[in-house]
């Protein structure tokens, strides 16, 4: 029974993760810019890959007869979730180091454009907007280092609202002692 949750999870994995490459492509070919829009990063795809998580999870709880521990529910929500992440990190560290790398440095510049324009719209003082826009003109964002510690606090994220979808989903079974 343990299996079919396992290979259950592993295919909603794989489905976000075609899902989350899709995105990227599509991006990439149509408008470069929706990889920077606030919105879609900040909302729409972290929501898509928790409700994943959650369908993947209710799932095994389906697959269990409605009954589940603690460790079945999050391994059930984590697994679709670090396979589709790590596959879409690989991706974009593909795409932007080696397929084009130039479309990396248009990235970096738009960021850098809507990082200045947001804090000068709260009011930032002009010495920490140079601080933060020179930092970031130091960094490499798509360097494989880089993508990795953003994958490492990805999952960390995601593993804290694991915990908490598991705590929700899990059910004991009565009958058992």
């Amino acid at each position: 029974m343990e299996k079919s949750i396992k290979s259950s999870s592993i295919n909603y994995g794989i489905y976000l993760a075609l899902a989350l490459v899709l995105y990227t492509v599509l991006c990439y070919v149509i408008n470069v810019e929706m990889v920077v829009n606030f919105w879609i990063n900040i909302l729409v795809i972290p929501l898509t890959i928790i409700a994943v998580g959650v369908i993947s999870s209710a799932k095994a709880k389906s697959i269990l007869g409605g009954f589940m521990s603690f460790k079945q529910a999050f391994t059930a929500y984590f697994i679709p979730i670090a396979i589709a992440v790590t596959i879409s990190t690989i991706t974009t560290v593909i795409l932007y180091n080696y397929i084009d790398p130039d479309t990396a440095d248009y990235i970096k510049e738009m960021v850098i454009t809507k990082t200045r324009d947001f804090m000068e719209g709260f009011g930032a003082p002009q010495s920490d907007i140079n601080e933060a826009i020179a930092e970031m003109e130091g960094q490499d964002m798509f360097a494989p280092a880089t993508q990795l510690r953003s994958l490492a606090q990805s999952l960390v994220f995601f593993i804290v609202i694991g915990l908490i979808v598991s705590l929700i989903m899990k059910k004991k079974d009565p009958n058992e002692a």
